[in-house]
Parts: C-alpha cells; sequence; structure tokens
C-alpha cells in the first residue's frame, strides 16, 4: 500500500516506516497522523512484521504537530481534532510489535513525543529533542516523558523547553544508543533484525510488562511476571524457540 506523506519499507521480519514530508520537516499534519494511525494498525496485524523501525530520515524526525493546522483550527473543532490526536496516538503506544524510534535531526514537540511512545530510541549525534509547547501556550505530554527519564528531569525538560543533544539525551536514559549519522539506519536495522528473531509472544508479552509492573508494588509485580512466565513456558512457541537454541548450542559444542 501506498502513503502520501509516508513511506513504508517491509523487511524479512520488521518494517519501516519514514515519516515523509520534507519541505514541512516532517511537520505532523491530519494527513500524516490519519496514514500512520493506518499504517501500524495493518503493521500490527501482520504477522510477518515482528518489529518495527519508525524514522523521519537522516535529516529531521519531526518537528511536531503542523502549526499552520493548528492556527487555524476553529473553536468547534479543537475537541474532535484533540480526541484524534488522542486515538492516533494510542494506536501507536499501543502497538503489540517492538517499536524503534530511529531519530536524525530534531525531534521537537509532538515529534519528541512520538519517540517516547516507542519502545527503543536510537539518536544520531546531530539528534535534538525538545518541547517548546509552553512557548505557544499548548501543553506537552508530560506523561511519556516523565516514564522514561523521571519526574524531575522531565518538569525541567518541559518547563524550561530548552532543547537538548544526542549525548544528553544518552546520559539521562532519554535513547538507548547513538550513531553517526551514517549509521544510524544500519544501526536501527541491526536491531530489528535481531528483535525479529525473537519470539513474538514473548516480545508482547514483555511490552506489556514494561508498562504495568512500574505501577505495582514489587509483590504484585512478581506475581504478573510468575503467571505471565507460566503461560509462555506452556506454549508451543517456547518449546520450538528453546529447541532451535538447544540443537544450535550441542553443535557448538561438537
Amino acid at each position: 500500500m501506498t502513503y502520501r506523506t509516508l513511506l513504508l519499507t517491509q523487511r524479512e521480519g520488521y518494517a519501516v516506516v519514514t515519516m515523509h514530508r520534507p519541505r514541512e520537516m516532517n511537520a505532523l499534519s491530519r494527513e500524516m497522523r490519519g496514514e500512520l494511525e493506518e499504517c501500524f494498525l495493518r503493521l500490527s496485524a501482520d504477522k510477518g512484521v515482528r518489529a518495527i523501525i519508525l524514522t523521519g530520515g537522516d535529516y529531521v524526525f519531526s518537528a511536531g504537530l503542523d502549526l499552520k493546522e493548528l492556527s487555524a483550527l476553529a473553536d468547534a473543532d479543537i475537541e474532535d481534532f484533540f480526541r484524534s490526536l488522542t486515538r492516533q496516538l494510542k494506536t501507536i503506544y499501543t502497538c503489540a510489535k517492538p517499536l524503534i524510534a530511529a531519530v536524525g535531526g530534531i525531534a521537537l514537540g509532538g515529534g519528541f513525543n512520538l519517540a517516547t511512545f516507542c519502545d527503543l530510541i536510537i539518536a544520531s549525534e546531530s539528534a535534538i529533542f525538545g518541547h517548546p509547547e509552553l512557548m505557544f501556550g499548548l501543553n506537552p505530554l508530560f506523561n511519556p516523558l516523565q516514564r522514561i527519564v523521571g519526574i524531575a528531569k522531565a518538569k525541567e525538560l518541559i518547563m524550561l523547553g530548552q532543547p537538548i543533544g544526542a549525548r544528553e539525551a544518552l546520559r539521562i536514559g532519554l535513547v538507548n544508543k547513538v550513531s553517526p549519522p551514517e549509521k544510524l539506519m544500519l544501526d536501527a536495522e541491526s536491531m530489528a533484525g535481531e528483535l525479529a528473531k525473537r519470539s513474538p509472544t514473548a516480545l508482547e508479552a514483555v511490552k506489556r510488562i514494561s508498562d504495568l509492573v512500574p505501577r505495582l508494588d514489587r509483590a504484585a509485580a512478581l506475581d504478573v511476571e510468575q503467571d505471565v512466565e507460566t503461560l509462555l513456558f506452556s506454549s508451543q512457541e517456547r518449546k520450538e524457540h528453546m529447541k532451535v537454541f538447544m540443537d544450535n548450542l550441542r553443535s557448538r559444542k561438537k
């Protein structure tokens, strides 16, 4: 399927979704957000896709919501606009497949939010993250950021709105890896390829666990994880993956 604002490439075991509005710095227009929603719904249902990379290319991830559209938004349309935005973001956040954000260049406002909705973030050395929304009288999304970097640092990034570079993002735990610009997509695709080798059922379970257990006390968290482990261990998929692993181990010992 083709899109007007996205490029979709499917590899063996994973997909690459590239936001493609270069003249607008990948600003998240209504059309692009709708296409992202449709694309992620499609990829979520595709059993051949075990991981997804979301990127904006080498020079920009996304400059955030399309300010031209926002400035022209009629008062009567505001509620519907933000309801649709919430639905579209939830589609990405609740995707069962592991998501990798490959951030080259700027990720501002809504673009920054998109990156934090992914499970893993690889940043180019040229990446810049920032939340300038308060300058426009808008509310940045606090929750996804504070879940990654903590409340104090999230308040600082959101309230002051000062952008940070890739190395600082790595230092505070916002990103998982910093790559030279020319290696950004190579590293992202290498990571996606590794994820594609893992058990899809187990990966989905880990995504759900990582979202749930931080909200529980330690005893309840342990109960949840052990219950999930019991279900995974009894699955045919686990048996097949373990057999392949043990067979490979035996062959290396010969």
